[in-house]
């Protein structure tokens, strides 16, 4: 889970200590209400967060009108998943953590635009520039694999 929030291995491997350290002086908050798998992700998460808030704030998106790009499909033959998560890696900050919570993690726009301190109008965008730039290394991949 820290891969994907995280532009490379070590930043990956720096939030899941901080993840982890944040668990163990917060495991009295455990209410056991849900599961402790779930609420160990959440903190995950909220860690990722807030390391990338204190590394740089949220650039401010105009928020125009933008196609709605549909998911991405893909032949797994063609595309691994090592490949997908580098894509999901090389994307902008904002791209990334929008895609994140709302495709991999089933958040709302609403829940994103109040996790990240923006609209939910900038987060749909966002959502959908990333589709898009995905969209787009998916295709050039797939068109270099055919080539070869």
């Amino acid at each position: 889970m820290c891969l994907k929030y995280s532009k490379n291995y070590e930043d990956a491997q720096d939030t899941l200590q901080d993840s982890f350290i944040t668990i163990f002086k917060k495991i009295k908050q455990y209410d056991h209400k849900g599961s402790f798998e779930g609420w160990m992700k959440r903190v995950t998460i909220n860690t990722a967060l807030q390391k990338y808030r204190q590394k740089s704030p949220l650039q401010l998106v105009k928020e125009e009108a933008i196609e709605e790009v549909e998911d991405v499909y893909y032949d797994e033959s063609e595309v691994n998943v090592d490949f997908l998560l580098a894509c999901i890696q090389e994307l902008p900050d904002r791209y990334r953590l929008v895609f994140n919570l709302y495709v991999l993690d089933k958040f709302s726009h609403k829940e994103i635009a109040k996790m990240l301190e923006i609209s939910e109008g900038t987060s749909k965008s966002n959502l959908s520039r990333a589709r898009l730039l995905l969209k787009q290394k998916i295709e050039a991949h797939q068109k270099v694999q055919k080539e070869a």
